[in-house]
């Protein structure tokens, strides 16, 4: 008899979910609704806002936007001129971005303003990183998995994406032990942290893991990384369909365990305990 476990926190969290049900109650309103940038990185789920007349725009679809048009900003945040460039183009912006993420652009605001050297742990190139950069004029160190490669400034302020593992926040504030003044807000997630502890757990327990999420979500590669260090069976899918190609392979096994990032929808968790 097969065992399927789902972890005790999987699927979205509350920035995501806050996003994603707003932005279809928009696909109801008249003009036209667009997304800067993707919303989520979930591929179904932008699909499905396309389905429904939303479509994520880029820079170079900016001419195209006009005053009657809606314009909203993807959970990941923007840069403050960004949104500025945004507001001034759009005849209505509406901010989707996390809650938790706006907190970390007001923390990177005001102690950029009062002379700290802005430093984050996180993906230089995800959207959350350039859109939190954004707003201290893009001057902040970056750290990717908390090693320091540059000279460590006397005057910091120290912010993680939301969706960091907390082992490389304790690495980063270890390494930038030797400032001579230092304030650190650790801003991951409590939804990143929950689902990180669930996934370690789970994961140390059954025969396979299933992880479900987009292949560009930075949350759910990090719990694919957990996963795979404890169970050498880990298998990463945006979807059920994706599922399918493993399903002989996943035969052997009795006890499986199954985990989703932040920006996985529960539709898709669904379908995907179903095939199992």
């Amino acid at each position: 008899m097969r065992e399927i476990i789902l972890a005790d926190h999987a699927g979205f969290c509350f920035g995501v979910q806050r996003a994603v049900s707003q932005a279809f109650d928009y696909s109801k309103s008249k003009g036209r609704v667009m997304t800067f940038g993707e919303l989520i990185h979930n591929s179904d789920v932008v699909n499905k806002l396309k389905t429904d007349g939303i479509q994520a725009i880029s820079d170079e679809h900016f001419g195209k936007v006009t005053k009657e048009d809606t314009v909203l900003i993807r959970s990941h945040g923007v840069s403050r001129a960004k949104l500025e460039e945004i507001k001034s183009i759009s005849g209505k912006v509406v901010n989707l971005t996390c809650p938790y993420v706006t907190n970390i652009q007001r923390k990177v605001s005001e102690f950029y303003d009062k002379g700290y050297q802005i430093v984050i742990l996180g993906d230089k190139d995800h959207p959350e990183v350039v859109g939190i950069n954004g707003w201290c004029e893009n001057t902040a160190l970056i750290s990717k998995d908390g090693n320091v490669d540059f000279t460590i400034p006397q005057k910091l302020c120290v912010v993680a994406q939301t969706t960091e593992k907390q082992k490389n926040w304790e690495k980063l504030i270890a390494n930038l032990a030797t400032a001579k003044e230092m304030v650190a807000f650790n801003t991951i997630c409590a939804a990143t942290q929950e689902r990180q502890q669930s996934t370690n757990e789970l994961s140390k327990q059954v025969d396979a893991m299933v992880v479900i999420g987009g292949k560009h979500s930075s949350n759910t590669t990090k719990l694919y990384e957990i996963c795979k260090a404890n169970c050498e069976n880990t298998f990463f899918v945006e979807n059920a369909e994706e599922l399918k190609e493993y399903i002989r392979a996943l035969k052997g096994y009795k006890k499986i365990g199954i985990t989703a990032g932040a920006s996985t929808p529960d539709w898709i968790i669904k379908e995907a305990i179903e095939l199992l």
